[in-house]
């Protein structure tokens, strides 16, 4: 194998040795949903301890299609340029049908935004930099330590913990279960997922080679060289492709990740002429199901250990980086006395339709690809017959429908009398990238909205804004203007130049409107004009404050 992830020490923890046991939050798990998490929250000042059994990250490629909601949630944390730096980018995927091409698709059809639809990138990198990047936060890492046991209680979590130096026993007001899906949190609070488990075997090859594909989702339906089933081409970094064969419910795992019938596989593909190397190979099966509830007491579970879904779509390592988005701005709320403890309940009234939004794609696509009767497979032929020459065929086509932002339409922390009008931004929807000038430089909006705080942007600046500005000086507000052209800079603000004119079109902005967005940079609401009373009201209700009408916490 030529990329050989760092392996990393093993330290003997302070709690063994007198120091403090009980810890405000403790992260289960050291893979991407874990890590993110934990990076997170220190930088919102809450203080982590995270255990991990192993003491490295992912072996092999696992999680690569990074989609443009997750990249940036990651520019935030401040990984997206390093992600995309390395990544390979790609907007355009293709489907085959037998001997060939039905179409072509664009996921990122518009320019304008300073991350692509998708990059494809080997989860051992991310996980890397992550780790670097929470070393320098403070993250309180710590490498083989095995939780082996847990206690739920009303207040807090008793945790016993395994290393090479003997058992520690531990105190925590919060932990997060990222322990992956054979979680032993999950297990041990004796809590089962609902949904289907497929049995289909599916083989995952890593192969290095100079190959001249271009950099796109190729996917193939009953093609000649893997007859009956179908296959999966992206491309990664360092000339590494990832192939994902369909292997069907009677293949013998142990089998087929053997060389001898990997190699033919491939052979069969490429052709005879192609040098390639075989980096990693892996068979799996995968599930579509979930936790009734994520947030169990003290206890609070996300990513694989909250939901698992079918690799088709990219929507596991997407959807648990979301979580982690989700999930960090409300506990450090709450930590940091901002907040009710109720405000998670939120975490599960927002993540739930998201996971099962997941689920209901990664479950169709995966009935779509492996159909389980003959009639499934004569509806899917002839859809994807007509999908050669008639583009109302096209939907019907599944190969994976790619991994989406949620669009939290329904959340509890939208203020039920937020304004909106015709074309603007939705409360509970992520927030829209644009190129703007700051200071006469290139920027981009989004780098300028989230973190820490909650954002208010607003559209031009009027008497009345310059009149309450004071009044949101007690909330943790960040200040964005968006003008049109030269202006004077806010007061404690940013000022951002939409000399295009394409901001205020996405957005569906009104000159002189303000929109409030969360610290994890989804919409609360519009405002037609600056109103501190009202702005400061959907602030609360957004944390979890909710009166019966805005006007009672005005």
């Amino acid at each position: 194998m030529r990329h050989q992830s760092p392996r990393y020490a093993y330290r003997r923890p302070r709690d063994m040795d007198g120091a403090a046991t009980r810890h405000p939050v403790v992260i289960v798990g050291g893979g991407l949903v874990g890590l993110t998490l934990a990076l997170d929250l220190e930088q919102r000042g809450v203080h982590c301890v995270l255990l991990d059994d192993g003491d490295t990250v992912s072996i092999g490629s696992r999680a690569i299609c990074f989609a443009k909601r997750t990249l940036e949630i990651y520019g935030r944390l401040g990984l997206g340029e390093r992600m995309l730096g390395k990544g390979v980018t790609w907007n355009t995927g293709k489907v085959f049908f037998q001997d060939r091409q039905l179409f072509a698709f664009d996921l990122l059809a518009e320019p304008g935004h300073e991350y692509p639809a998708c990059i494809n990138l080997q989860q051992y990198y991310a996980e890397e930099w992550l780790v670097e990047a929470c070393r320098e936060a403070g993250v309180d890492l710590r490498w083989r330590n095995r939780l082996v046991g847990v206690e739920s209680c009303p207040d807090h979590a008793a945790l016993d913990v395994e290393t090479p130096d003997g058992r520690y026993r531990i105190t925590v007001d919060w932990l997060l279960a990222c322990d992956g899906a054979r979680s032993f949190v999950r297990e041990s609070l004796g809590l089962r997922f609902e949904g289907k488990v497929f049995h289909d075997h599916f083989l995952i090859a890593d192969v290095v080679m100079q190959a001249d594909f271009p950099t796109e989702r190729w996917f193939w339906f009953d093609p000649p060289f893997h007859p009956n089933q179908s296959v999966l081409l992206h491309k990664q970094p360092d000339d590494l492709w990832r192939i994902d064969f369909q292997l069907g419910p009677d293949a013998d795992p142990e089998t087929e990740r053997r060389p001898e019938r990997v190699v033919p596989r491939i052979r069969a593909m490429l052709g005879e002429a192609v040098p390639f190397e075989l980096e990693w190979v892996s068979v799996y099966t995968f599930c579509c199901r979930r936790l009734e509830r994520f947030v169990h007491g003290r206890v609070i579970f996300a990513g694989d250990a909250a939901h698992q879904v079918s690799p088709f779509g990219a929507r596991g390592g997407n959807g648990g980086v979301q979580d982690a988005d989700n999930l960090a701005w409300k506990l450090a709320a709450v930590v940091h006395d901002e907040a009710p403890v109720a405000l998670l309940a939120s975490y599960d009234a927002e993540r739930i339709p998201a996971a099962e939004e997941n689920i209901l794609n990664s479950t169709r696509s995966t009935d779509f690809i492996t159909p389980k009767s003959e009639a499934a497979r004569a509806y899917r032929n002839a859809a994807l017959t007509l999908a050669e020459q008639f583009g109302f065929a096209r939907p019907l086509i599944n190969s994976g429908r790619l991994s989406r932002p949620a669009l939290l339409a329904n959340s509890p922390l939208n203020p039920p009398h937020a304004a909106r009008w015709d074309g603007s931004l939705a409360p509970g929807s992520p927030a829209i990238d644009a190129p703007v000038e700051r200071d006469g430089q290139p920027d981009w909006l989004l780098r300028h909205i989230g973190g820490a705080r909650f954002t208010l942007v607003c559209f031009g600046q009027d008497d009345a804004f310059s009149r309450g500005r004071l009044d949101l000086a007690p909330l943790s507000v960040s200040l964005v203007v968006i003008a049109a052209g030269a202006a004077p800079a806010p007061p404690g603000g940013v000022l951002l130049v939409d000399r295009s004119g394409l901001a205020a079109r996405r957005y569906g902005a009104l000159p002189g409107s303000c929109l409030l967005l969360r610290p994890d940079q989804h919409a609360v609401g519009w405002f037609r004009r600056f109103d501190a009373g009202a702005i400061r009201a959907a602030m609360r209700y957004a944390l979890g404050a909710q009166p019966t009408t805005l006007a009672e916490s005005a």
